[in-house]
């Protein structure tokens, strides 16, 4: 089990509508990380496989999603990413909360446990 490379209509299928949607309202059936990132970005290939890893611990508990920031620019604009890593962390319940920046395993884990399981 790895991240998933999401695209736009992947992304309004899967989580969130925003073209047709004003509020949020969230698709998923459990909770969901998405990393926008972009290939040359140092900080990005340093999470890569600690996400990797996560969606290994944490298979059919949470979703774990990546965006390509170069490729899926109308995505970057909607979500307002200015610096990548942007990480977005998506409960079940209620609102997302958006992280900037490369984050340790432990800090995925804690951010995990106590604000989406």
């Amino acid at each position: 089990m790895k991240a998933i490379k999401i695209t736009k209509e992947t992304f309004t299928e899967k989580v969130f509508d925003y073209t047709t949607e004003k509020e949020w309202k969230f698709k998923g059936n459990k909770p969901a990380i998405i990393d926008f990132y972009a290939d040359w970005c140092a900080p990005c290939k340093m999470i890569a496989p600690v996400l990797d890893q996560l969606a290994k611990e944490y298979s059919g508990q949470v979703d774990f999603y990546k965006i390509d920031t170069e490729k899926e620019q109308e995505l970057s604009t909607v979500f307002g990413i200015r610096s990548i890593p942007s990480l977005l962390f998506i409960p079940k319940e209620g609102q997302p909360k958006m992280q900037a920046g490369a984050i340790s395993k432990q800090d995925f884990i804690d951010t995990i446990n106590s604000e989406l399981l």
